[in-house]
């Protein structure tokens, strides 16, 4: 994957100790419908998520991972407890583009080419044009996707797809990216690649990324920590961090550490259902 200018973008690689907390969620419960009919998605959800670091979130499902992340977004009403984005409210940050949003499909507009579908954030709302943008043609530079500038969305691959949609969301450079199973519906080999270059892209930022995943690899291979959330309702079952060094390749995943990380998060899961 081309890196060439990358590193103009933002800060390199993320502290291994970051001092500062990025979102801080305590005593979190979120409840839906009303009294007759209530639901609990998540109960009691206390966690701290350090700047700059590489979360994973991974649970069985129904556990409330897309609804913390959510929450963070503010996406989803919070019923008790609170969150902080830097010291502010989710609906601050919010508003300041603290943060952007991978969901799981690209959803590019099909009629703009891969530049334009880029610098759409460019275009929308008070924030857009605030002098501090990256550069577009440098994130898909960043994201191996340079030279299809002018391609449309159906001319790419569903890995392509997702790459641009990752280059659109650092476009306004936002202080974190929350990815909702970015690669959910890709095939293992894209995948693999596409875990690969987020994991590049995320050293070449500094950018704090919450993760949402069903996949125990993939959670283990991209993460500082994994938050295994159990279910009925979702609370936090363990804040684990992955002792593996990085830079990470595919490579790791055959090694005892590796293998040894994966197990024990396989044997939390099963205690979760």
């Amino acid at each position: 994957m081309a890196m060439s200018g990358a590193a103009k973008l933002m800060p390199s690689v993320p502290q291994a100790e970051p001092a500062a907390t990025a979102v801080s969620i305590q005593n979190l419960s979120v409840r839906f419908g009303d009294r007759n009919n209530e639901f609990t998605a998540l109960s009691d959800v206390s966690v701290d998520i350090p700047e700059g670091a590489f979360v994973t979130m991974l649970g069985p499902s129904g556990c409330g991972k897309s609804t913390l992340l959510r929450c963070v977004a503010d996406l989803v009403h919070i019923s008790d407890g609170s969150i902080s984005v830097f010291g502010r409210s989710p609906q601050e940050a919010r508003e300041s583009r603290d943060f952007a949003f991978v969901f799981q499909d690209a959803t590019l507009l099909p009629w703009r080419n891969v530049l334009d579908n880029v610098r759409l954030p460019l275009e929308v709302g008070k924030h857009a044009q605030n002098g501090n943008n990256a550069d577009p043609h440098e994130l898909l530079a960043m994201v191996g996707l340079k030279g299809r500038e002018n391609a449309l969305p159906h001319e790419l691959s569903g890995g392509m797809r997702q790459r641009v949609a990752i280059a659109r969301a650092l476009i306004t450079r936002p202080r974190i990216l929350l990815m909702d199973e970015p690669f959910g519906a890709l095939d293992e080999i894209t995948r693999d690649r596409l875990n690969e270059e987020l994991l590049r892209v995320w050293q070449e930022t500094g950018t704090t990324i919450l993760f949402v995943t069903h996949s125990i690899p993939e959670a283990a291979f991209l993460g500082q920590n994994v938050l295994m959330l159990q279910a009925h309702p979702g609370r936090v079952k363990e804040f684990m961090k992955v002792d593996l060094p990085f830079p990470r390749s595919l490579a790791v995943r055959d090694t005892v550490e590796f293998i040894g990380v994966t197990a024990h998060l396989r044997r939390l899961l099963e205690e979760c259902l």
